[in-house]
């Protein structure tokens, strides 16, 4: 039998971090530090409202959306949130016929007869769009891609990318400008227009409607001029619809790339004061503003190191640019994709880099981001909507196959479990006091890669507090628990505590399924034993008491490297 340390000398070097990353998940509170975190949250001290940031998902493939797994996954995203989810899906315009793969979809909407007159069918779109609103989601209908009849350039239009592929093979004849811009706005305003008929007025005003995708890369074809003249054909056809629909745009790639600053800067210049294409006159409607952020892993010495401080540098680039308008810096602000990296449909297969995925480093890390994108908002004065996780799920592929999704063969991974903490949060922010915790420029300077990150975010409201810890790093590797103490102020002298933790052994379907011998067939008690795995769970099976005094509650416990927990107090 092999040692461990004989299978890191035998493995090839791309399974060394493969290991190591396995090892990482290691709950060890025998060896954990014995110095404790102190954390202290003054429940009757608000500092901010907590917007349902983290109630936003999206992907490419929209025809995963009314697939079994899909449908499945779409059902618990609607049940983690007292509050609407909001769903932002690629190719809603793309011809073909329905056939989903990997970063890509269609809907065939637009087709053209033998003498070019425009063919309308939106069977497709409704049947996404019925999904969405039968479980009361609410899309981000994202106005794209270049339908086939319409492309100035339609050859070659369907692509068939696959994980190791060369990334520029997706931008095919959907990403071109349109033949004849009046006929793209017919379109628009036909599928608004069937919208309101089909769900009512009252319903799609609660929509989002934007234009297109990174239109700064491949996404985009046609120059910047040519998108702004897309987007006022685009404007004058949703408002002629619906003049209360919310459009936006323009969903550039992240700002901290000073070419993607000047294209959101160049678009936010044309609707403030530029020439309108369509009416001639000066400035363009907008009713909200969408870029991306993304963070950047890299694999180091054979393990996985995240970078936080990239996609945090995005996002602080955007909110200053927005700032720097005065006419918009109180517009609301999307963040349309806010993920560790960029490519969702690339796995740990082609990509050792995102090997993050699987475990429970991408939970932590997205407690630590999310949390730490209220604080920049805070900074900014920025009015932040939303932030879409670009992260769904995957039809018909291998079991963890390290795609940056929410579930694999309709089973949920750890990520997942810590959008469903942030729903059980309820009430504005409250103060946390955290002397040891990591700033932002911290962040910004790789400090998460010197020592851990163990802080909190915390919210109340007047019979319950919410306080989410996480214990986060950038480094892939084995490291003990650390012991946290939390003090709670302001809490009533009785209450109940619900634990919930996110670590090797809870709320943890990817051990679970390597516990199982890492099967790709799964039998079906097996499937039950792994969804039951993939649910939030308690640390504890049943609400403990807990006492204060002076309305002071001291809450000890420890928490494994990558772990994340949820005390809710109720009372």
């Amino acid at each position: 039998m092999q040692t461990v340390a004989s299978l890191f000398t035998a493995a090839p070097a791309r399974f060394c971090g493969i290991l190591l990353a396995l090892l990482a998940t290691a709950s060890t509170p025998s060896l954990a530090q014995t110095t404790p975190v102190a954390i202290t949250v003054d429940v009757t001290k608000q500092v901010g409202p907590m917007q349902p940031l983290w109630a936003f998902f999206g992907y490419d493939e929209p025809n995963y959306t009314y697939m079994k797994d899909g449908q499945k996954l779409l059902t618990e995203l609607a049940a983690l949130s007292p509050v609407p989810v909001y769903v932002r899906p690629h190719n809603l315009l793309t011809t073909g016929d329905g056939t989903p793969g990997l970063k890509w979809g269609s809907s065939n909407a637009y087709t053209e007869d033998k003498n070019g007159r425009p063919v309308y069918d939106w069977t497709i779109v409704d049947r996404i769009f019925d999904t969405y609103i039968k479980r009361g989601m609410k899309p981000i209908a994202q106005i794209g891609f270049m339908p086939e009849a319409m492309s100035v350039k339609p050859a070659p239009y369907r692509h068939y990318w696959k994980p190791g592929d060369n990334y520029n093979d997706i931008y095919t004849g959907w990403a071109y400008p349109p033949k004849d811009y009046r006929k793209w706005g017919e379109l628009v305003y036909q599928w608004v227009k069937h919208s309101v008929a089909r769900y009512g007025a009252a319903e799609v005003k609660t929509w989002r409607w934007e234009l297109w995708n990174e239109p700064n890369i491949g996404y985009w074809k046609g120059t910047p001029a040519e998108y702004s003249e897309l987007y006022d054909h685009t404007e004058a056809a949703v408002h002629r619809a619906l003049p209360e629909a919310l459009l936006g745009g323009p969903e550039t790639t992240g700002p901290r790339w000073d070419k993607a600053a000047d294209y959101l800067k160049g678009f936010l210049e044309h609707c403030r004061s530029g020439k309108n294409y369509v009416t001639g006159k000066t400035g363009t409607r907008l009713d909200f503003i969408t870029f991306h952020a993304k963070g950047a892993p890299k694999l180091v010495d054979g393990h996985v190191r995240m970078n936080m401080g990239a996609q945090l540098d995005d996002i602080t680039e955007g909110f200053k640019i927005v700032a720097s308008f005065p006419e918009y810096r109180k517009l609301p602000i999307i963040i349309g994709e806010n993920d560790p990296e960029g490519c969702a449909a690339c796995g740990v297969a082609t990509s050792p880099e995102n090997a993050y995925r699987n475990g429970t480093m991408y939970s932590s890390y997205t407690a630590a981001a999310y949390a730490r994108l209220y604080e920049l908002a805070d900074l900014y004065q920025a009015n932040v909507e939303g932030a879409v996780s670009w992260s769904f799920e995957f039809e018909n592929q291998p079991w963890f196959a390290g795609f940056r999704d929410l579930a694999t063969n309709g089973v949920d991974k750890p990520v997942l479990n810590v959008f469903r903490m942030l729903g059980k949060m309820t009430g504005p922010r409250v103060a946390v006091a955290n002397p040891t915790a990591l700033t932002l420029p911290d962040i910004h300077n790789q400090a998460q890669t010197q020592r851990a990150d163990i802080s909190a975010l915390a919210s109340a409201d007047g019979h319950s507090a919410s306080v989410l810890v996480w214990n986060y790093h950038n480094d892939q590797l084995p490291a003990p628990a650390s012991e946290v103490e939390l003090t709670l102020r302001g809490v009533p002298a009785k209450a109940k505590l619900q634990h919930y933790r996110i670590d090797n052994e809870h709320s943890n379907s990817y051990t679970a399924w390597q516990a199982l011998g890492s099967p790709q067939q799964v039998s079906d008690a097996q499937r039950k034993a792994l969804e039951k795995a993939g649910q939030l769970a308690l640390l504890t099976n049943s609400p403990a008491s807990v006492s204060a005094k002076n309305g002071q509650s001291v809450l000890r416990f420890s928490l494994p490297r990558q772990g994340v927990s949820l005390l809710r107090l109720t009372w």
